[in-house]
């Protein structure tokens, strides 16, 4: 590989790298601070409205439980008013209460019953055999006969099954009694756990000591549970939002609210997991769209580049070829004025050679040699000389005629004279390959009004392709004139060669500039592509038919005015009438 190609080879890897890595900056950063920026954002957003919503779910759960308990602890105030001041008896009392109880509030209330400070249960109604019960020793007991009125942790009691007290301390008469009613645990566990969050979320209450108050689906140690709350974090009642993790390494979330009636908190419980799924699912999808761009990105600024630096080496191969074109050009265009220069020097001795041997012819003529020997001889002698010099005068006035004209002016040509001189022309070059010319010219051509250096061109470049693909081989050439029946009004000159004919595969391409299957420094690709511009601009069209192995035909279909030729066949036959008259 010569260095040049190398350099250039160099220039286009380097080129390559720096416009990747330009696209892949000016991508990347923008899309990374801006994904970074949006994900931040949005994950601090939604995290703060999980934390707000359970914070606010809990918080209303826990006014909820305080609602239901200051309303069963009024209820219970109420009758105790009522019984300071009632005529009825103690049983009856009871009796007809808890019934409105049940009626009002369904299966909420329990009993009802009447302790006196010594702790005997002295008059009850309810579904138990509690009368003179003594709870002397209950705890519940201990607290209640010295406050106005309180509710009990839950227990299992004498009857055996978990229960609360709501207790309210009545004075009568000098003596102080308990009048004091059983919650049913059923009912109060229910409310507690009406707050469903997910899979894993669940609310239960304990008490100051950490002690579960409430029945839970899940099975949680007394060690956790109390873990779960911190009494310092209540001192203003508010709601406390905190993420922990368990003794496996489990992450979750604990959201603790303070009720304000009794010394419980309510606690609710979400595994992380759960809480955040809709947000990691979101995260997720970010990160794959994220991830689809990036490996976007990546294509585009593998291939983009490369794409790129293909078109400027494809424009610079373009480049090189057309300045080598000019080079080309101007080199013929030496060439050619030498060649003009050189034939008219050529022209000069070959016509005073002529003419001296017709000068010699003549004194031959005037002195009696008829008694010599070698007269004939000179004679024929002389004849051939006279006959090449007018050949090789000309040949050079025809190669001066084609070099002066470079013009394209439009004027009346006869297609078939004009194919004559370029077959007169090229019948050298076809001899020296072994390639006989053979020429069909339909009569009656018409005169067409075109510029005949144009369509010589053309005809000169497409009889010197079909000489060059036979020159190995050798082979004829056939050049046709006619007028087309297929297209109205055009003329049709084909010139046809049994060559090697042209691969399929090229014979989209051969009209395209700078294409060439000759070798390098043989062929610059643009022949063909001239000759196809320059019958497009008569508003003809240039086609081609081949066969590889059988040969190659390419046909020139050039328009005419049919008026045109008429009023010129009528001029041509007044012009007749004229001279014979």
């Amino acid at each position: 590989m010569e260095p040049s190609s190398m350099e250039r080879k160099l220039f286009y890897q380097v080129l390559t790298r720096k416009i990747t890595v330009l696209i892949v900056v000016i991508s990347f950063l923008p899309l990374m601070v801006t994904t970074g920026t949006l994900f931040y954002r949005f994950n601090l957003t939604y995290s703060e409205k999980i934390q707000a919503h359970i914070s606010e779910l809990v918080q209303r759960h826990s006014q909820d439980i305080d609602t239901f308990l200051l309303e069963k602890l009024g209820n219970i105030r109420c009758l105790a008013h009522q019984l300071e001041t009632t005529q009825q008896t103690t049983k009856v009392f009871l009796q007809n209460h808890l019934e409105l109880l049940k009626k009002e509030y369904r299966d909420v209330f329990t009993d009802l019953g009447l302790v006196n400070k010594n702790g005997i249960q002295f008059a009850y109604e309810g579904p138990f055999k509690l009368e003179n019960a003594n709870y002397i020793d209950a705890q519940w007991f201990k607290k209640a006969i010295n406050r106005p009125f309180y509710i009990s942790d839950v227990f299992a009691g004498l009857r055996g099954h978990p229960h609360f007290i709501i207790a309210v301390k009545i004075q009568s008469k000098g003596f102080d009694y308990i009048l004091r009613s059983t919650i049913n645990f059923t009912a109060f566990n229910s409310l507690v756990e009406n707050i469903h969050i997910g899979k894993t979320g669940i609310a239960f209450i304990i008490n100051s000591e950490g002690e579960l108050q409430t029945q839970t689906n899940v099975g949680l140690k007394q060690s956790i549970i109390a873990s779960m709350v911190d009494r310092n974090c209540y001192k203003n009642n508010e709601t406390v939002f905190a993420k922990k993790k368990d003794a496996l390494g489990n992450k979750y979330l604990c959201v603790t609210s303070m009720l304000k009636n009794i010394d419980w908190v309510m606690v609710f419980r979400q595994d992380l997991n759960d809480a955040f799924r809709d947000l990691w699912k979101i995260q997720l999808l970010t990160l794959v769209i994220f991830l689809l761009g990036c490996i976007v990105i990546l294509f585009v600024s593998f291939t983009l580049p490369r794409s790129i630096v293909k078109l400027i080496s494809q424009a610079d191969t373009k480049s090189e070829a057309m300045n080598k074109q000019v080079v080309e050009s101007g080199k013929l265009a030496t060439i050619g004025e030498l060649a003009a220069g050189i034939a008219h020097e050529i022209n000069n001795p070959v016509a005073i050679m002529v003419e001296e041997a017709g000068w010699i012819e003549d004194l031959l003529e005037e002195e009696d040699l008829k008694q010599c020997e070698n007269l004939d001889e000179f004679t024929r002698a002389l004849k051939q000389i006279n006959t090449q010099g007018k050949r090789c005068k000309e040949i050079t006035h025809k190669l001066l005629s084609f070099a002066r004209k470079t013009d394209s002016t439009v004027k009346d040509v006869q297609i078939n004279d004009a194919i004559k001189e370029m077959v007169t022309l090229t019948g050298h070059m076809a001899r020296y390959n072994n390639v006989i010319i053979e020429t069909n010219f339909s009569e009656g051509i018409p005169y067409i009004q075109i510029s005949s250096t144009e369509l010589q061109q053309v005809i000169l470049n497409l009889i010197n392709n079909a000489i060059d693909a036979m020159e190995k081989t050798g082979g004829t050439i056939i050049i046709k004139t006619k007028i087309s029946t297929i297209e109205k009004n055009h003329l049709v000159v084909s010139i046809e060669d049994n060559g090697p004919g042209i691969p399929k595969d090229n014979l989209d391409r051969i009209f395209d500039p700078f294409f060439t299957t000759k070798a390098v420094g043989k062929g610059t690709g643009l022949g063909l592509s001239i000759c196809y511009g320059i019958i497009q601009k008569m508003g003809g069209k240039l086609d081609v038919h081949s066969q590889v192995g059988i040969g190659t035909k390419f046909r020139i279909w050039i328009p005419f005015q049919k008026d045109y030729i008429e009023n010129k066949e009528n001029e041509s036959e007044s012009k007749n009438k004229g001279e014979l008259t």
